[in-house]
């Protein structure tokens, strides 16, 4: 700890963000770069804790606690205070592939759990991890650095989202000859098309691609195992690893499901990166909200992302529904630290939709029954009602439809964003590895074998849906065993 008395005379500040008005008229980042003199004091903030929970990477209440990676976080925060950014950017990657990603999309459960949030607002530890990524490649410091002998195994690995990418670059990293398929047009899984471009710009993403490219990884597009390349052709490879998401969306089937004009998140915000990397938009191969009433059911960040892209698609109106009741504004008694603190947050998107409309979108405790349409089958409305949490007969709690509460919705553009349910099937069955009662692919944390042997699984395919930073994390893990199975031993730290 450089400075000791830094948290003490220094109070948690982030640079501005772009002004709303600014930022809804077009995609860049909306992030504006920090200044050194206000990195070096809010790394000063950090106290090199004798018990540093920002980086336990534990689950407490099933919900992360510090980071999964065991980032070395007090270490680079005091080497930034003393301005030694090389070997911060050093410090940085013994744990983390992608410090890039995760420093613009993780939603930091090391801040969640800092000592020093105990009483003081967090150390701004996301903020100073991208500034530090941001700078090596600034300076040229990040480049290619292919194994320098090869092991002569072959490694297929399914899917290119930061699982899988993560893996590869290990994988890689080993020696072994690491080949990636990806279904899409473009390397990157959810980095490149479930992220929308102002919160994670795909040439950060791309940038990351073309230097794992020089380092040997052969990645594979327009190409999905089980499909058009069969799954027996993975036998061609020493061993497989899967990472390919849990990709199958929630529903709501309710009345008026298959009306026209209602969307799963995904497929809008996928057609509308797809649309704005291929064309700017002029092809019109997309989902535009222009000129609509847009409604978002779902409160978490894919809702989030939803009312973004919406907001700089020009909507008319923009609500988002979310099941669950408001947060409170500080920790409950339930919720003590250093525990994830579930409390009200206002994100980018509604900061957006308040700038423009002047108020919140959001609705809380709020269920739709039925939706309504039109003469030509096309949504034009959600018939609501109020719900409040009740324990249910197991205990847990249920929701329960307030009386007199019914409301109507005008909408002509519905985006469903309720999570995820797990992988879809049709290569899990194809190779035969056998599932956990939740229908992701069953295997133990920690060794992330299959059922089928040289078979490895990472991600959300094994976890369920989950966090970026934990993605990278399993990726790094099945690596690691994925080495050992082929060489008996391993190099890797996982």
């Amino acid at each position: 700890m450089g400075k000791p008395t830094g948290f003490m005379e220094f109070k948690r500040e982030l640079p501005p963000d772009r002004p709303p008005a600014e930022r809804l008229c077009d995609w860049l980042e909306f992030h504006e770069p920090p200044n050194d003199e206000l990195l070096r004091k809010q790394g000063a903030r950090c106290m090199d804790c004798g018990v540093p929970f920002c980086h336990a990477g534990i689950e407490i209440s099933g919900l992360a606690t510090g980071c999964p990676l065991h980032n070395l976080i007090p270490e680079w925060n005091d080497l930034v205070y003393r301005g030694l950014w090389r070997e911060a950017l050093d410090r940085l990657h013994k744990t983390n592939n992608f410090p890039d990603f995760t420093g613009r999309v993780c939603p930091a459960p090391c801040e969640g759990s800092c000592v020093l949030g105990i009483s003081e607002p967090a150390v701004t530890i996301k903020n100073i991890e991208c500034a530090i990524i941001d700078r090596g490649f600034n300076e040229g410091w990040v480049v290619a650095e292919p194994p320098a002998c090869r092991s002569g195994k072959k490694v297929a690995v399914v899917g290119s989202g930061p699982a899988g990418l993560a893996c590869a670059a290990e994988l890689n990293r080993a020696g072994h000859l690491v080949t990636v398929f990806e279904r899409n047009d473009r390397i990157g899984g959810l980095l490149m098309y479930g992220i929308p471009n102002m919160k994670l710009d795909k040439r950060i993403v791309q940038r990351r691609i073309d230097l794992m490219t020089r380092e040997g990884v052969l990645f594979v597009t327009n190409t999905e195992v089980g499909r058009n390349y069969r799954a027996q052709r993975l036998r061609d490879f020493d061993a497989v690893v899967l990472c390919g998401g849990a990709t199958q969306a929630r529903d709501l089937p309710i009345e008026g499901r298959d009306l026209k004009g209602i969307h799963f998140a995904m497929d809008f915000l996928l057609a509308n990166t797809k649309s704005l990397l291929d064309s700017d938009h002029q092809d019109g191969k997309f989902i535009s909200a222009r000129d609509k009433d847009v409604i978002v059911i779902g409160g978490g960040d894919t809702g989030t992302d939803c009312v973004g892209t919406a907001m700089r698609h020009g909507c008319r109106n923009l609500l988002q529904f979310e099941i669950l009741p408001k947060p409170p504004i500080e920790r409950a008694p339930d919720n003590p630290w250093p525990e994830w603190p579930k409390i009200f947050r206002i994100d980018y998107g509604q900061e957006e939709v308040a700038a423009v409309f002047g108020r919140d979108p959001r609705e809380f405790c709020i269920m739709t029954k039925k939706f309504v349409g039109d003469s030509r089958g096309h949504v034009k409305e959600l018939h609501t009602v109020l719900i409040e949490w009740v324990k249910g007969n197991n205990g847990w709690p249920v929701p329960r439809e307030i009386p007199g509460t019914g409301k109507i919705y005008h909408g002509q553009l519905v985006l469903l964003a309720l999570g995820f349910l797990g992988p879809e099937n049709d290569l899990l069955d194809q190779l035969g590895v056998k599932k956990d009662a939740r229908s992701n692919v069953k295997a133990e944390y920690g060794n992330f074998a299959t059922s089928v042997p040289g078979t490895f699984v990472a991600g959300d395919m094994r976890r369920g849906q989950s966090l970026v930073v934990w993605a990278i994390k399993e990726g790094r893990g099945a690596a690691r065993e994925c080495d050992r199975y082929l060489m008996g031993k391993t190099v890797l730290p996982g």
